[in-house]
Formats: structure tokens, sequence, C-alpha cells
């Protein structure tokens, strides 16, 4: 028996000696056939990568913005009394709606109608003293005028006569005495006809009216004034709109100047609201606006009025106006509105996977598919939404967007379309 296991201990240590060398001979073997070649790095670099891609589509980016904004009235006038006088009767109430020239209330008039009968008598006295001088004026020249004209007569006779007494003379028939005394008496009737055309002249160059006119005019000025100071007694009201103040009651009496009322204009009414430099840049160039009132399914557009150009320093906003029509005062002054800044067609953007955008600093990019290379552009991004980013600039809707691998790519590399399964 224990012949049997010493020669069965005998055959396994051989088998185990011989397992031994055979491997260590595979060992040397592997140790002599040295290491496996590397991949040169050319070869490497020429190794085309696969990319997946997308169209770059437009859809709504989100709802549109909105911005809350005030209303206000579209003008606001102080109602002042322009005279004095004891408040007799007033027409209108507070909170009452007045048009333009309705009158709100009534001032005293006794005193003033009696400065204007006064001042009408003061007139007419003037008128009739001026008319009367204008006639007295005509009649003097009429009379001038027919005195000239008998002494142009007189003066054709008295030289008949004096041409004759020459011719007399001449002939003997008469005396030198006769001869002077006939041309005596042409002399003085040149000389009075002479004084008589200078006194016509006077008559008809002299102003003897200037004082009456000045008269008249003066007196008219003041009925002028009296009638206008009696219809300052009525105030009325300068614009249409609500009565919001009449701090004024019956028997009051007042002086010009007074604040007799406040007027607030309704229809049109304002919307006001104060922008940021985003919030401008989209209003922009646009005619009117969509706004509501909270709770209201109705959406009216309202005309833009006004837009500031610059930002206000103390506020750092843009200041934009709303101007609406208001008959049914539905809107009122200390509500507000929401408006909405862009348009249900303005919100469908062009848009890119928010993943596929690289980012490089303070810088963004997307790569292009054209042909078989890509192009690194850089894009400026907007708005986002979920997994999807608004894009301003940088790429166009219908091209070739890589949406995978993106960020081992180069610009211009050449690339393949990966396998779709």
């Amino acid at each position: 028996m224990r012949q049997k296991r010493l020669k069965s201990n005998s055959v396994s240590g051989g088998v185990k000696i011989a397992a031994t060398l055979v491997l260590t001979v595979a060992v040397a073997v592997g140790c002599t056939a040295g290491p496996k070649p590397e991949v040169p790095a050319a070869a490497q670099e020429q190794t085309i990568k696969s990319v997946k891609v997308q169209k770059v589509v437009k859809q709504k980016i989100g709802d549109p913005l909105e911005q809350v904004a005030d209303v206000v009235s579209a003008t606001q006038l102080d109602v002042m009394s322009k005279a004095s006088g004891e408040v007799k009767q007033i027409l209108k109430q507070r909170g009452e709606q007045v048009a333009a020239g309705d009158v709100i209330l009534k001032l005293d008039t006794v005193d003033m109608q009696l400065q204007k009968e006064k001042a009408s008598l003061q007139l007419s006295s003037s008128q009739d003293a001026l008319n009367k001088a204008k006639q007295d004026l005509t009649n003097s020249k009429t009379e001038m005028a027919n005195s000239v004209k008998k002494m142009e007569q007189a003066l054709l006779d008295v030289t008949k006569a004096y041409n004759k007494a020459k011719n007399d003379y001449d002939q003997g028939l008469i005396a030198k005495p006769q001869l002077d005394q006939a041309e005596t008496a042409w002399k003085n009737q040149t000389m009075d006809l002479d004084l008589l055309k200078q006194k016509q002249k006077t008559l008809d160059t002299s102003d003897n009216l200037s004082a009456l006119e000045s008269q008249v005019q003066s007196a008219s000025l003041s009925m002028k004034e009296l009638e206008r100071s009696m219809s300052n007694l009525e105030v009325k009201a300068p614009i249409g709109g609500i009565l919001t103040e009449l701090p004024i009651i019956a028997g009051m009496t007042i002086q010009p100047g007074v604040k007799v009322g406040h007027i607030q204009q309704f229809d049109p009414i304002l919307i006001k609201a104060q922008l940021t430099e985003n919030s401008a840049k989209l209003v922009r160039g646009k005619q009117e606006l969509i706004y509501y009132i909270p709770g209201s399914a109705e959406k009216p557009k309202a005309r833009i009025k006004y837009l500031s150009d610059s930002m206000d320093t103390q506020s750092k906003s843009y200041e934009l106006e709303l101007e609406v029509a208001n008959t049914n005062g539905q809107l009122k002054p200390g509500t507000k509105v929401q408006i909405q800044l862009t348009t249900e067609q303005e919100q469908i953007v062009v848009t890119v996977p928010t993943l596929s955008v690289v980012r490089e600093g303070g810088d963004s990019f997307v790569f292009v598919l054209v042909g078989d290379t890509v192009e690194k552009r850089k894009v400026e991004l907007g708005r986002l939404s979920e997994l999807n980013q608004e894009v301003l600039s940088g790429v166009k809707e219908g091209e070739q967007l890589v949406v995978s691998g993106q960020n081992q790519l180069k610009d211009k590399e050449k690339v393949q379309l990966a396998e779709t399964k």
C-alpha cells in the first residue's frame, strides 16, 4: 500500500514540474516579443467624428411679455377766477361731468352792470361830439369852398375892369387916378383870394378831430374791458372732464386768481408705464400696444402717444404713454392695467436646444453642418424657455444644427452623420 502511495505522489509531482516549465517558457516568449505598437497621432486625427443634427426651427418661446401700467387723466387743469365778486349761483357739482365752456358758477353782476351803463353813456356822448364835430368840419369846408369860388369870380370881374381901365388910359379916356384905383382894386382882390385859399388849405390839413376821436376810442376800450370783465363773472370750464374739486359755496366773495375748481379729463385717458431698456427696445418702432384690465377678457389696442428716447437718470427707466378713448368711462385714474410689450406672433422665434450651445468665456457658440464640415458660429441669445433658447443672431431657420458631440468639434472640421436606429 505504501509503495502505491509513493508512486502516485511521484507521478503527481512530475506533472507539476512539467506545467511550471511550460509556463516559464511562455513568459519568456512573451518577454522577448516586445510591446504592442501604438497607433500614430496623425492617424488618430484623421478619424472622422460622428454627430447628430437637427433643423433650426421657429417656435413659441413663451407668452407675450407684459408690464404693469397706471391709468392717469390725460389733462388736469385748475379752474381759476378771473374777476372779483360774490358767488351768486353754483351750477355744477363736484364729481359732475362738464364740457368745455360749461358755466360752473356765476358772480354778482350788479356793480359791473352799473359801470357798464356809465361807460356806455360816456361812449355815446363822445361819439355824438365826434359826429357833430365832423359835420361842422364838413360844413366849414363847404362854406370855405364856396367863398373861394365867389372870390375867384370876383377876381375875374376886377381883372376885367383893371384891363379895361388900362386900355381906356392908353386911349386917353380916363385919367391916371382912375387907372390906379382899378389896379388897387385888382391887387386887393388877388391878396384876399390868396389869403382865403391859405385858410382853406389850413382847414383841410388841420386835425381838429383827433382829440374827440381819442375820447371815443378810450370810451370804446373801457366798454370792451367791462364787457370782458362781465363775461368773467361766469366761471367756465376750460376743458371737458370730471369736476373733481369745487371748494366754493354760494355767498363767498372771491378775488381774481383764486382756484375755484379742478377738472380731470378722462376721454381720452392715458396709460403710463416705466420701462427698462430691454423693454423699451421691444416697444420702439411700434404704433400701438394691447392692454387689458386684469380679470377682463377684452384686449383692445391703444395708440402709443410717447416713448422717451433717453433714460430718466433718477428712475433709470423710459417713460411710455398710451392714449385710449374712454367714452364709456371704463378706465378710471388710479387703477392699473396690463400692457403687452410683444404680440403672440413675436413670441414665435428662432430657437436652439440649450444643450447645443457651447460656452467659451462670456461668448456663446453653436456648430452648424454645411456639407460635410461644421462651422462654428457665435450667437446672441435671448429668452429661455425650458430646454430651448431664443437666438437673436448667428443662425437662421432651416440650417442644420449640431446637437451631439459639439463640445469636441473645431471650426471647419469634417464630420459624418451618426447612424440613426
